[in-house]
């Protein structure tokens, strides 16, 4: 017995060992793999600067929120989860839904947040400020381990999750993210070696480059992203992105420019595959986690909808290695990158209203046809004679003289408009050096302001002045119509010029800003619009000018309304409506807005000339037809009647 049992005891150890080696390393060898993939994910979570929302709770201007995580959603008592009924609409199925029932929802399913889309946004910004304040929704963004098969290496995913796109694109929920990839197999094996990749995506793409770029900003392992305000898409710096549309840049402007505030996420480590049931549930959800709408404000499908999700090498070889920014500055006038960020969010803003109220953007549509209609009109195109300057034309009649006229002079006028490239660009440079050195200064930014205001118009108009000399030489037909000859007759009357131009800006402005005297700041906007030429033909005095200029229009001012408006609106707008074009293409911004300054340039002798010829039609129409009497500035007396 004593033997047996001197064998039984290695027998019974052995087998406890193996019992042992069996049960142990089976879970040993799974916590390892988890621990270093929640490891990786900890190492390399991203640093988040978001735009600092300085305006009240609801503006825009601003980041109203944050990445969160989806535990919010779920057992809320004001989210809905909706389906879509066959034939058309949709029924609730049940409120705070839990993360079983969304788990087990179709993709035929829905999530509705608190609020209408197309309605009032603030109501997001509400119900995400009270989560905030009561804790429910910490800075959190999702870590993924994804590998594709046939590709070697592993990919780092964090996918953000926001509560509400306060974009063009107006939606409820938001998924954007980024993915650093490794060329080896296993997560702990990434912690040993450098990424070799990163992407960041962007609306329907993304922007990729390698770790060592220098535009990937790193705080030791941990990237800096900038998400941009309201559209979530995730770039590698401060600045304004101009995208428009292509390989899925999305159309509009991404802003991650300061001001700033940094947000440090917490990873949360998913599944490696969606899960039916469990904390991570949600993951097999295929519908959308926001309302349904029409086009792009229907709420978007989750993070294992997306092809990079089981897909990331593929995806991102085909990604784009750059995001175009916004250039500093164009040459002379407005920028055509900055005209497009406005007529972008007006155009969409149009659409929005088209999906939310079909009548109401119907009325607007027909409205600025109309006043479209009431401002060119039925006009006269012909005859058009470019061989004589004083004559009464129409409308129509003073664009076609003023096209022919540039045609015929070319030369001449073209370089006068260069001229305006330094005269105009130096201005804008000045006030634009002026506020990018400020750095805060609220007197250097006001001064850099006052620049602009008065110092582009004023600038402008002594490019005007030459082409005013220039028609005037024409007109003396001594031969002397040329370059040289319009400075020096602008030279003669400079002073005059510049101080009858600041003297009108000046009375306009201080009219506009009282509000209640827009429609005074209107009328002498029309009316003193031939100071310029009254000073230059007429050799008067500022005051005379100021007089003679508002008696030429008295009694014909719709008429100098409808032809100068045509005129300024062409050569305000021209040069950036050809660089929004533009923008649709393949050009380098910069270049784009190279382009647009130089249209603008060369629209302001055509201005100058259409003004001037509109100038001489209204002194043939003040000779023929009866004489206007000035109204009194006294309300208590009466008007004076002409004489008889």
């Amino acid at each position: 017995m004593a033997g047996v049992l001197r064998w039984l005891r290695p027998a019974v150890l052995i087998l406890f060992a193996f019992a042992f080696v069996g049960l142990v390393p089976s879970g040993s060898q799974a916590a390892p793999g988890k621990d270093a993939a929640r490891e990786l994910a900890e190492k390399y979570s991203p640093v988040m600067m978001l735009r600092e929302q300085e305006d009240p709770l609801c503006g825009t201007d601003g980041e109203q929120y944050q990445p969160m995580p989806v535990d919010a959603i779920f057992d809320n008592p004001d989210v809905t989860l909706m389906v879509n009924r066959e034939g058309g609409g949709t029924e609730p199925v049940r409120k705070a839904p839990s993360r079983a029932e969304i788990a087990a929802a179709s993709d035929e399913h829905f999530i509705d947040l608190p609020g209408d889309p197309l309605g009032d946004t603030c109501v997001y910004s509400k119900d995400f400020d009270a989560m905030k304040r009561a804790g429910k929704v910490p800075a959190s963004v999702y870590a993924h381990i994804s590998r594709e098969p046939g590709k070697r290496g592993i990919a780092l995913q964090y996918w953000f999750y926001w509560y509400f796109n306060q974009f063009n694109d107006l939606h409820e929920g938001d998924w954007e993210g980024m993915q650093i990839t490794f060329d080896v197999d296993t997560p702990e094996e990434a912690l040993a070696t450098e990424p070799g990749e990163m992407i960041l995506f962007q609306h329907a793409g993304g922007e990729r480059a390698e770790w060592s770029d220098s535009k990937v900003q790193k705080e030791g392992n941990r990237p800096v992203v900038y998400p941009a305000a309201g559209s979530h898409a995730t770039f590698y710096m401060p600045a304004i992105f101009v995208q428009n549309g292509s390989r899925g840049s999305g159309v509009g402007c991404d802003i991650t420019s300061d001001p700033l505030r940094r947000v440090d996420p917490k990873p949360i480590l998913l599944p490696d595959e969606p899960q039916d049931g469990g904390e991570f549930g949600w993951l097999s959800f295929d519908g959308r986690w926001g309302q349904k709408e029409k086009g792009f404000n229907n709420g978007p499908t989750g993070p294992q909808t997306k092809t990079q999700w089981s897909q990331p090498f593929s995806w991102m070889s085909e990604q784009r290695r750059s995001s175009p920014r916004m250039p500093g500055g164009s040459i002379i006038g407005p920028q055509a990158t900055n005209a497009f960020c406005g007529v972008i969010v007006e155009a969409t803003g149009l659409l929005n209203l088209q999906q939310a109220n079909p009548l109401s953007a119907y009325l607007i549509l027909i409205a600025l046809v109309g006043a479209a209609v009431l401002l060119f009109g039925v006009t006269k195109w012909r005859p058009v004679r470019a061989d004589a300057v004083r004559l009464q034309r129409s409308y129509g009649q003073i664009v076609g003289a003023a096209v022919k006229l540039y045609r015929a002079h070319w030369r001449v006028l073209a370089v006068l408009a260069a001229v305006a490239i330094p005269i105009v660009g130096g201005t804008q440079g000045i006030a634009g050096e002026l506020g990018d050195s400020s750095t805060g200064n609220q007197f250097a930014l006001a001064f850099a302001d006052l620049i602009i205001t008065f110092g582009r118009p004023i600038a402008t108009a002594i490019v005007a002045a030459t082409v005013i000399v220039f028609i005037r030489n024409l007109m003396e037909g001594n031969g002397k119509a040329g370059v040289r000859a319009s400075f020096l007759g602008t030279k003669a009357r400079f002073w005059r010029v510049v101080v009858a131009q600041i003297a009108a800006t000046v009375g306009v402005i201080l009219m506009a800003i009282t509000v209640i005297g827009i429609p005074f700041a209107i009328r002498y906007l029309v009316a003193w619009s031939f100071v310029q030429q009254e000073v230059l033909m007429t050799d008067k005095s500022i005051r005379e000018s100021f007089r003679g200029s508002a008696d030429l229009v008295r009694g014909r001012w719709w008429h100098a309304l409808r032809t100068i408006a045509p005129l300024q609106l062409l050569g305000v707008i021209l040069g950036p409506f050809l660089g929004l074009i533009l923008i649709f293409t393949s050009l380098p911004l910069p270049l784009v807005n190279v382009i647009a300054s130089l249209v603008y340039a060369l629209m302001i002798p055509f201005t100058a000339m259409g003004t001037t010829l509109l100038y001489f039609d209204l002194q043939v129409r003040a000779e023929t037809e009866p004489v206007k009497s000035r109204r009194s500035r006294l309300p208590w007396k009466r008007t004076p009647q002409p004489a008889s």
